[in-house]
């Protein structure tokens, strides 16, 4: 299950760059920067899980990244698509650590605590972005401003230490 979370959260960093991708070309590099950012947070998820099962004398087995399927007409269906992604790897992180639980296989139930408080931020992330774009961007003025401050984010690396 955990070689399967690498692929997982190797297939969000990909998906994240198409959105990224998506709003360049929406000439909104603000959002694509978010994305981008997002997409280099997805990865070094990716790479933690590959660092643990390392760890732990743990063969990693990569498999192939899936193409992100998705046209969208709308910048809210790429931020709602965002948000069903983040759900969908909470779920996965739910499902691990419920193994883990029945396992009793504490040390990567530590590992994985830090992953469920992740998700939270971010499906919250997802749905204050949301949130924002409902409220101003139907507003030029206000998607713009939305635009410039999304524009702000930069990359933190991940506070785990393992």
């Amino acid at each position: 299950m955990l070689n399967e979370q690498v692929n997982k959260e190797f297939y969000s960093a990909y998906l994240y760059l198409s959105f990224a991708n998506y709003f360049v070309e929406q000439g909104l590099n603000g959002f694509a920067n978010w994305y981008q950012v997002q997409a280099q947070e997805e990865r070094d998820h990716a790479m933690l899980f590959v660092k643990y099962l390392q760890n732990n004398d743990e063969p990693v087995v990569y498999e192939a990244i899936s193409k992100p399927d998705g046209t969208w007409t709308q910048s809210l269906e790429v931020l709602e698509a965002g948000l069903a992604h983040e759900k969908y790897v909470t779920g996965s992180i739910h499902e691990i650590y419920h193994a883990a639980a029945e396992e009793k296989d504490y040390r990567t139930i530590q590992f994985l605590d830090w992953f469920v408080k992740e998700q939270g931020e971010e499906e919250t992330n997802a749905a204050d972005l949301i949130k924002k774009m409902t409220l101003f961007g139907s507003d030029a003025k206000g998607l713009y401003l939305l635009d410039q401050e999304l524009a702000t984010r930069v990359y933190a690396a991940p506070s785990l230490v393992l």
